[in-house]
């Protein structure tokens, strides 16, 4: 029986970087072949979003007020698109937690591959999979009455804000699910996703609420890019006297940047240190 020798890591640096990136797309294909065989956990993604705008944008609704007025569902929609950017933390770190449980994070790191390339390719997946909810999710947005008014370029800008959020996020949800010992421990987490989406400008506006909950709603991250992309958008919701209110647009860029700057080197160091 002939020996399999595994190849060599380089030390080149270029030569490094193109190991590292092709390694990473090599996961995201994993990723993307685990899709063409379970195409039903975009429908499970989407199936909380979509049952929310229809029990508090059908059902509530009507007794919804906008603080400055406006229509609720217009206000609602990108409350629901933070929301769903939000709740992929859950879904990045179940598919981190599964792989872990099932002895596939032990036979990545028992092969030639960067740490790198391990949580890149995850990263990768996760964003393909929340883009393809996002469009879906504003389809379903278009069909109930919501939309944007302030051109094409303006509402681009809001889609890039929603995905960089969710870039931010999912870098909690892998540190998340290589922490966290087994599904069942992992599916617990989701209970404190619903409280963080809660307590924002997602469903309601935070002048609406008692002061002392109003002020951490307007401080949620979640908050600041809602109030970013409704201003992108065009719908109604925009406003505040507070700083972080008329700041909203710059801490949707400050918030994201700040939990990747401390989730991406946890979640590369844990993922390292699993070896040791």
């Amino acid at each position: 029986m002939t020996a399999i020798i595994a190849p060599e890591v380089p030390t080149n640096p270029v030569a490094k970087l193109g190991w590292v990136l092709a390694d990473a797309w090599t996961l995201t294909l994993r990723g993307l072949s685990h899709w063409a065989r379970n195409p039903t956990q975009i429908l499970a993604g989407l199936a909380f979003p979509i049952l929310m705008v229809l029990l508090f944008g059908g059902i509530f609704g009507s007794g919804m007020q906008v603080e400055g007025g406006g229509d609720y569902m217009e206000y609602l929609m990108p409350g629901m698109f933070v929301m769903s950017m939000a709740f992929g933390i859950g879904e990045t770190m179940a598919g981190v937690t599964a792989d872990a449980s099932k002895g596939v994070t032990d036979r990545f790191r028992s092969m030639p591959m960067s740490a790198g390339s391990v949580v890149l390719g995850q990263s990768i997946v996760n964003m393909l999979y929340s883009t393809v909810v996002l469009v879906i999710l504003m389809g379903c947005g278009a069909i109930a009455g919501w939309g944007w008014h302030d051109g094409f370029a303006p509402a681009l800008g809001g889609f890039a804000l929603l995905l960089l959020l969710r870039f931010a996020l999912l870098w909690v949800g892998i540190y998340l699910g290589l922490v966290i010992s087994s599904p069942e421990a992992a599916s617990a987490v989701y209970t404190l996703l619903f409280p963080l989406g809660i307590v924002a400008n997602t469903f309601a506006s935070p002048e609406m609420m008692p002061g002392w909950l109003g002020t951490i709603a307007e401080w949620n991250p979640l908050s600041s890019t809602a109030h970013a992309t409704r201003e992108l958008f065009g719908n109604p919701g925009v406003g505040g006297t507070s700083w972080i209110a008329e700041n909203a647009m710059l801490m949707s860029f400050v918030w994201p940047l700040l939990i990747f700057l401390v989730f991406f080197p946890l979640a590369v160091r844990k993922y390292r240190a699993l070896s040791r």
